[in-house]
């Protein structure tokens, strides 16, 4: 049986990834699983949900900056854009009905991690080429930051 855990703090991420490490087991990060069935079945007995680090925590529209966490639905961000006539330039595709899964279900966290990038890409760039900084727990559980 796979046991999820599904921190809601940057301290319970790093606390569990410490944890994973120690005891040498793997674990499966997952924010909505849109594109779980991409690639070769994971064996892990563990699931690290990050859909709990979820929320706009700053919007400057003039300035054209977003801070969110991994696991923010993209259709809140994108709602919270269109509603200041902007938009993502790089598009990024929903995956979740081609791998089987429900439309409109993808992270702002995996759309990054893919580098999830639409038809304008080699006009406007891929996802992680609008990509300023980041804060995050690295696989050995230590918090790291950049840009």
């Amino acid at each position: 049986m796979i046991e999820a855990y599904r921190p809601e703090t940057d301290d319970q991420v790093r606390d569990l990834v410490a944890w994973a490490v120690a005891e040498e087991t793997p674990v499966e990060l997952r924010g909505a699983g849109t594109k779980s069935a991409l690639g070769r079945p994971l064996q892990t007995d563990h699931t690290l949900d990050l859909s709990g680090l979820s929320g706009v925590t700053l919007y400057e529209a003039e300035e054209l900056v977003l801070s969110a966490g991994a696991g923010t639905p993209l259709t809140e961000i994108q709602a919270m854009l269109a509603a200041k006539n902007q938009q993502l330039a790089f598009e990024p595709p929903d995956l979740g009905p081609f791998y089987g899964g429900t439309a409109g279900r993808q992270t702002i966290g995996g759309v990054l991690n893919a580098n999830l990038s639409g038809p304008r890409r080699i006009k406007a760039g891929a996802a992680r080429d609008h990509f300023l900084g980041l804060t995050c727990v690295t696989g050995r559980g230590e918090f790291i930051k950049s840009g």
